[in-house]
C-alpha cells in the first residue's frame, strides 16, 4: 500500500504484515524468479536481484527460498510461466488504485481481483486512467537514527544521483529514477547508513493525491487494500490518498 506519508502507511502496515509472512515470502520468491530470468543468476551483475535478496533477509526469508526462487528463475527447478499484470479502479472519495498482480493464470486472477473490486462496491476502471496519475521511482526508507543527520544523508544521496529527499519525525525517504535506485542503495551501503530494505523499492508513486479526511471513507480504503494485498497473486497495491494524520492514526 503506498500513500502520501510512507512512513506513516509503514507504521499501518508493520503490525499486520508480521503475521502474513508466508505471503511475503511468496510475493519476493516470485519477484527473484522474474528478475532472475530478465537478468541472470548472479548478484553481482544483477543489481535488481542483489536488491531483492537483501529484502528478502530483511524479513528474515530462509536461504533456501531465496535458492529454490533463483533456481526457478534459472530453470534449474521447474517454474510456472509468471505474467505481470496491472488492474486499476476507484473507491471512497475518488481515491485511485493501481494493482500489481504476477500470475499463472491471468483469467483465473482478473475473476478474483474483479470480485475484490466488487465486493468494495467498485469496478476495474479503463486501462491508465488511473495509472497516469503516478510516475514509476525508486523510494528509499531511511528510519531516524541517532547520529544521523539530514545534511549528511542529502549529502550522500544527493551525489549518488538521487532526486529528492523528504523529512518526517520517523525517518526519511529518498526519490530516485528508476534506473538510479541500485547505486544510491549501494552509495548508503558504503557510507554506513542503514535503510528500510523492506519498504524500499521502485515502484509507483502518485503525482496528485486526494485528501482523505472522513473516517468511515479512511477504512473502508483500508479493508479493500487489505483484502487486495492478502491475495496470492497481487505484489503491489498502489494508492493516491492523502491521509489526514488523526485518521491515520485511528486506522491503527
Amino acid at each position: 500500500m503506498s500513500g502520501h506519508s510512507k512512513w506513516q502507511t509503514i507504521k499501518h502496515k508493520k503490525g499486520a504484515a508480521d503475521a502474513k509472512r508466508g505471503k511475503i515470502f511468496s510475493r519476493i520468491a516470485k519477484e527473484i524468479t522474474v528478475v532472475v530470468k530478465a537478468g541472470g543468476s548472479d548478484p553481482g551483475n544483477n543489481p535488481s536481484l542483489r536488491t531483492l535478496i537483501a529484502k528478502a533477509k530483511s524479513v528474515n526469508m530462509p536461504n533456501e527460498n531465496i535458492d529454490r526462487a533463483v533456481k526457478k528463475g534459472t530453470g534449474e527447478l521447474a517454474a510456472d510461466i509468471l505474467e505481470e499484470i496491472t488492474y486499476e479502479g476507484y473507491v471512497g472519495g475518488g481515491v485511485g488504485l493501481v494493482v500489481k498482480v504476477l500470475t499463472d493464470n491471468k483469467n483465473r486472477a482478473a475473476a478474483e481481483i474483479r470480485n475484490i473490486f466488487k465486493k468494495n462496491n467498485s469496478e476495474f476502471a479503463s486501462l491508465n486512467s488511473v495509472a497516469r496519475g503516478f510516475e514509476r521511482k525508486g523510494t528509499i526508507m531511511i528510519p531516524a537514527a541517532e547520529g544521523l543527520s539530514e545534511d549528511q544523508l542529502m549529502e550522500v544521496a544527493l551525489g549518488a544521483g538521487a532526486e529528492d529527499m523528504v523529512t518526517e519525525e520517523d525517518g526519511f525517504t529518498i526519490e530516485t529514477e528508476p534506473g538510479m535506485f541500485n547505486e544510491v542503495c549501494a552509495a548508503l551501503e558504503e557510507a554506513g547508513i542503514a535503510y528500510d530494505n523492506e519498504n524500499s523499492q521502485v515502484g509507483l508513486v502518485a503525482t496528485q493525491t486526494v485528501p482523505v479526511s472522513d473516517l468511515s471513507i479512511a477504512q473502508s480504503i483500508y479493508k479493500f487494500i487489505n483484502m487486495l494485498e492478502e491475495h496470492d497473486d497481487v505484489q503491489d497495491v498502489y494508492c493516491n490518498w492523502d491521509l489526514d494524520d488523526a485518521i491515520a492514526d485511528q486506522l491503527d
